[in-house]
């Protein structure tokens, strides 16, 4: 991006197969902003769809725990995302294979939790729960999740067969039934199985099933038990692993069935701990 009128790119956040992610300073008012665009200069109709879907779920969201949207602005042949910069980074960066220590984790999960479970009051599926979508402040005291691209407003949608080529979410995060090979719809419970990868990952500095084979990971996902957290962490108290090996159940219905569940079982630990 060399220019969008009303703002001055200061540096890229992220730059993605399909998307670029920059830091701004908004000319109006001096504000730093994050601004999404689409990574390619003639995007297909889908993409353009995708981006607008975006910004129209995000908008409708009143939830704190969310980056917050601002505006969606005609850029070239595309538009220009407009989005709160709350001064965080991914968790995916503060992670790059390491671990996060329980003292750490367990507020951080906490508001995870928290807000994953208002934006299902909403009716909506994310559908893409990842560290890449969960933002923390340098302080690690803020958390919010971000990138609603693939989510749908519905409480429960078909989910057809299909091939891993043209999955929705990212494949070492899907649940079971994402996979689109269980033969079951999704609703909120699909979220909170790509939660329990992201809790596994921040506990353990490793995903549950590492394979660089599109077939190998959805069997994993549908076949496989991980090894709980504590056996490759010994920090990891069992009782938070017994959390995580519970969202990671194969049927949704082993799973919690809400994200306030999780929540309180979380806040328990840390009362404990």
């Amino acid at each position: 991006m060399n220019t969008l009128p009303g703002y001055k790119i200061t540096e890229v956040v992220q730059l993605g197969v399909k998307s670029i992610i920059y830091r701004a300073v908004r000319e109006s008012d001096r504000a730093s902003v994050i601004v999404k665009t689409l990574n390619t200069e003639y995007p297909t109709i889908e993409e353009i769809t995708r981006l607008r879907h975006e910004y129209k779920i995000s908008s409708n969201l009143k939830v704190e725990g969310i980056v917050q949207p601002y505006s969606l602005e005609k850029y070239k042949n595309s538009f220009a995302f407009i989005l709160e910069d709350c001064g965080g980074q991914s968790l995916k960066h503060h992670l790059a294979g390491k671990r996060i220590k329980i003292q750490k984790f367990l507020p951080l999960a906490i508001q995870v939790a928290q807000t994953l479970g208002e934006v299902h009051q909403n009716q909506i599926i994310h559908k893409d729960i990842k560290p890449s979508n969960i933002i923390i402040t340098p302080d690690f005291q803020q958390v919010k999740i971000t990138d609603f691209s693939m989510a749908t407003r519905l409480s429960r949608e078909v989910h057809q067969n299909s091939n891993a080529t043209v999955l929705e979410g990212t494949l070492a995060y899907i649940s079971p039934e994402q996979t689109g090979r269980m033969n079951r719809d999704l609703d909120y419970r699909t979220d909170l199985y790509s939660l329990g990868i992201t809790f596994y990952e921040m506990l353990t500095g490793d995903l549950p099933f590492n394979s660089t084979d599109p077939l190998e990971l959805i069997h994993s996902h549908i076949a496989v038990t991980p090894v709980p957290p504590y056996q490759r962490n010994n920090e990891v108290p069992q009782m938070v692993s017994s959390i995580v090996m519970k969202l990671l159940a194969k049927n949704a219905e082993d799973r919690y069935q809400s994200a306030f569940g999780i929540k309180a079982d979380l806040e328990n630990c840390l009362t404990q701990l």
